[in-house]
Parts: structure tokens; C-alpha cells; sequence
């Protein structure tokens, strides 16, 4: 039996049941910012080869920012009256992605990796945006904010995997070990 999440209150000027809509959106992004967080500390943990250093040092403040971002996103569900809901079992009962996959391994390959999985938050985030924008331009411009933020991480991920001519060895991979493949090739 589905629960009501309609919210018993919100913010002035935002109907209950938009807020709903609004917070449908925004707890899948808090189980993906709470997942890409965890992510990253993994990928920090388990990176191993010539190039550690630089990408150990690379993700931690990632992961400060991406902490963050989902601490934003909580927040903003508690103001428009919804529950927050961070715990593990809720991430993964309602997350659409599966784990990240790749373990102890070379730096190139978990940035090509990586790759893959800031492709997949970013187009989610632009897809969230124009549902909110539509009902909220406080929630859209959290979520713009957010966007230019994993962007630029993607960014620095990509400066790693990318030729001089500005060809992407992760450019045709579809999952994160095809592109951990390639960037390593």
C-alpha cells in the first residue's frame, strides 16, 4: 500500500500537493547525493597506482561539497514539509541505479568510471530541475546551484580521461566498467 506523502503543511505560496511533487523529486536526489558521497569516499579508499595521490586528494573535497548538497536538499524537504528520509534501507529500496562496481583499482580507471556516474547524477539533476522549475524557483535554484558544482567536478574527473585533441577515452562506454576499460586502454 503506497503511503500519502502530501505533506500536512509547506512554504507560503506553494500548494500541499506541489510540495509533494517538489519532495518526490528531492529524495531521489538526497539518495543520490547520499550515494555519490559514499561513492566517492569508496573510489578515495580503494584508488591504488601512480596517479593516487592525485585523485586521493581530488575527491575528499567532493565529497565535503556533495555532503553538503545533500544536507541542502534535506533541509529543503523538511521547509516544504516533507520527511528527509537518509537512512541506507530508504536509499537503496527507491534508488533507480545500481551500485558502483568497480573496486581496488587504478586511478584512471575509477575516474573513467566516475565519469560515468557524474553523467548519470548530472542528467537526473537537469531532469529534476525542470519538474521543480515548473512549481518553485527557490528548489530550481538549489538544484542550479548543485548542477554548475557536479559539473565542474566532472570537469576535473574528465581533464584525467581526456586526450590532447579533446577526445574522451570514456566517450562510448555505457557502464562503469566498459569505461574503467577504456580508460585504462
Amino acid at each position: 500500500m503506497a503511503r500519502d506523502l502530501t505533506p500536512k503543511y509547506t512554504v507560503p505560496g506553494i500548494e500541499r500537493a506541489a510540495a509533494g511533487r517538489i519532495i518526490d523529486v528531492l529524495r531521489l536526489r538526497l539518495h543520490a547525493l547520499n550515494d555519490l558521497h559514499l561513492t566517492l569516499k569508496h573510489i578515495h579508499w580503494n584508488v591504488v597506482g601512480p596517479h593516487f595521490i592525485a585523485v586521493h586528494q581530488m575527491v575528499d573535497p567532493q565529497v565535503d561539497r556533495v555532503r553538503d548538497m545533500a544536507d541542502d536538499v534535506a533541509e529543503r524537504i523538511a521547509a516544504l514539509g516533507g520527511v528527509a528520509q537518509g537512512t541506507p534501507g530508504s536509499l537503496v529500496k527507491e534508488r533507480t541505479w545500481d551500485d558502483y562496481s568497480i573496486g581496488r583499482e587504478d586511478a584512471i580507471a575509477h575516474l573513467g568510471a566516475l565519469d560515468v556516474v557524474y553523467t548519470g547524477v548530472i542528467e537526473d539533476v537537469r531532469a529534476a530541475i525542470k519538474v521543480v522549475g515548473e512549481i518553485d524557483p527557490a528548489t530550481e535554484d538549489l538544484l542550479i546551484e548543485q548542477l554548475r558544482d557536479l559539473e565542474q567536478f566532472q570537469w576535473f574527473v574528465r581533464a584525467h580521461v581526456e586526450s590532447a585533441g579533446g577526445t574522451l577515452t570514456t566517450a562510448r562506454a555505457e557502464t562503469e566498467e566498459d569505461a574503467a576499460k577504456a580508460a585504462k586502454a
